[in-house]
């Protein structure tokens, strides 16, 4: 049988296709068990793309309006359960700048210390969390056991390593214990070490820089648009910090650099995290310089401070102040404010309505991740499949806090 002639064009030869649908989430490893993408490909070419959250929402803010102000403690630490205490500081900053107040000195040197400690833990684990997603297993393990030494210090500190609920309305639930410094300076330079190693493992391989330069790329202009802060804004080469622009507590007083990128690619966002953490080191540094020895941690105020503890199993005034202030509320005047602070993510803002009673009447928080996240969209369309994993992992996404 001889074979057909056919004057088929070049052109013809191809097979008519359709843009692939493909679902990716939110039980893929790499989507962090919380957020959906729908991509539409086009091979292996991304066209478009449908980022979905709230697979994590528990009704945050509702929560903290059925409890009392003191009650809100163990909420704000679930919703960034990778650096608790940030959020503990911001939400007890709130409160008191609506009621008027201001901790001691050696409180807010104390709040410091701990938040950039909690800031070192964040950007660590983000880090360590998209090279493992890379397939680089060891620099994880080097960050997982840097945070551990921080852990070991929280644990000491506040009795619980990951969420402590040990911030407090005109103070904190303890002073800082006999060691306190002391664990610190010993700490943060085996901390400085498994940083070290890990980035010579890293910032030399090929393999990890043709991962990320140049991939997930936003500039300047549009992460402003959206709603960026924090690292992931400092990236593209704005340099809003609010410690820096806002200073609050005694951040006036310490000297940092805020690291800045050029790019707003996968590769500066590693970066500036890394450096950042070294930054948090340098006013751990000073801070624990400054820090007075002796003083009260606390405001003098029956009517806003929990009693001690000991106190309040062996005398009945120090139960009857727990109990008013547990059940009934701090009574916080009638009147509304927005507060602000900078998270692991970039500016954590609470706002919130007070109508004079124990209870929020209204409580709005603003993660900063949330707004983070609505530029996932635009990042990955025009990249490959492969690129959705490190762009989505150096935003850090942490699913309490975006999805509250």
């Amino acid at each position: 049988m001889e074979p057909l002639d056919l004057d088929i064009s070049e052109g013809e030869l191809e097979l008519p296709s359709e843009p692939m649908m493909l679902n990716m989430g939110p039980s893929h490893p790499a989507m962090h068990g919380t957020i959906r993408i729908v991509v539409e490909l086009s091979g292996e070419l991304i066209t478009k793309a449908d980022v979905q959250i709230g697979y994590l929402h528990r009704g945050f803010e509702k929560m903290c309006e059925r409890g009392t102000w003191t009650q809100v403690f163990p909420y704000v630490d679930r919703c960034n359960y990778v650096s608790p205490m940030l959020n503990n500081v911001g939400f007890a900053l709130a409160v008191e700048k609506m009621m008027g107040v201001t901790v001691p000195e050696r409180c807010q040197y104390y709040r410091v210390v701990l938040g950039e400690l909690a800031r070192i833990c964040d950007h660590m684990i983000c880090n360590g969390a998209m090279c493992m997603e890379l397939g680089a297993f060891t620099p994880f393990l080097y960050h997982a056991r840097a945070r551990d030494i921080i852990w070991d210090i929280f644990e000491e500190e506040t009795g619980a390593r990951v969420t402590h609920s040990f911030g407090r309305v005109g103070g904190m639930a303890a002073p800082p214990t006999q060691y306190f410094k002391e664990m610190i300076r010993a700490g943060l330079p085996r901390v400085q070490k498994f940083l070290s190693d890990s980035e010579r493992l890293l910032v030399k391989n090929r393999i990890f820089l043709d991962r990320l330069e140049g991939v997930g790329r936003i500039s300047k202009e549009d992460a402003l648009a959206l709603g960026w802060t924090g690292p992931t804004l400092r990236s593209t080469g704005a340099a809003y910090d609010v410690r820096r622009a806002h200073p609050y507590l005694v951040y006036d007083r310490m000297e940092f650099d805020v690291p800045v990128g050029t790019t707003g690619d996968n590769y500066d966002r590693f970066m500036c995290r890394m450096e950042e953490i070294r930054q948090s080191m340098r006013i751990i540094d000073q801070a624990l310089e400054q820090m007075p020895d002796e003083g009260p941690i606390n405001i003098d105020d029956p009517r806003i401070m929990l009693p001690p503890k000991g106190e309040v199993y062996t005398t009945i005034e120090a139960t009857i102040q727990h109990f008013k202030i547990v059940m009934e509320g701090i009574k916080v005047p009638a009147g509304e404010c927005y507060s602000y602070t900078e998270g692991g993510n970039g500016e954590l803002g609470f706002y919130m309505v007070s109508d004079g009673s124990g209870t929020p009447y209204r409580l709005r928080i603003r993660p900063p991740c949330f707004a983070v996240t609505q530029g996932l969209e635009q990042m990955i369309t025009g990249l490959m499949i492969p690129d959705v994993v490190p762009t989505f992992g150096s935003l850090n996404m942490i699913g309490g806090e975006c999805d509250h």
